[in-house]
């Protein structure tokens, strides 16, 4: 057993992405007291652990879909595992990028699952 499963967390950590870029669909926003904040929370479909989100990775969120959270429902973003400074450490961390097509293009949707380079199915085993 790993340390870090005998300590669920209801919350997404940079690990549980397992170095992988993960596009989810925004289900929900909640706002949450964590540490005396009260902090929104996404929750996407399909998935149990939320993304406590902070103002870098809403302002990206904010700049494709706008201001109004309840308007984010339905709406895609991909979360990626990065390095970022913190109080003078290097930590890990997730950020959210958006792709946004124009209204003119047509948008294209797999028959299946894109597949790694050895064939196998992407959508699988991310734990959240």
């Amino acid at each position: 057993m790993k340390f870090s499963e005998a300590f669920p967390s209801d919350y997404l950590r940079a690990s549980d992405l397992q170095g992988r870029d993960v596009t989810v669909t925004i289900e929900r926003v909640e706002f949450k007291e964590l540490a005396g904040e009260h902090k929104p929370v996404l929750y996407f479909q399909n998935k149990q652990a939320g993304l406590v989100l902070n103002k870098t990775n809403g302002v990206t969120i904010v700049d494709s879909y706008g201001d109004d959270m309840n308007e984010w429902t339905g709406k895609s973003i991909t979360l990626f595992p990065t390095k970022v400074d913190f109080q003078g450490r290097r930590v890990d961390a997730i950020r959210v990028r958006v792709q946004c097509q124009s209204a003119s293009e047509p948008i294209e949707v797999p028959s299946s699952p894109p597949s790694d380079s050895n064939g196998q199915g992407m959508d699988d085993g991310i734990p959240f």
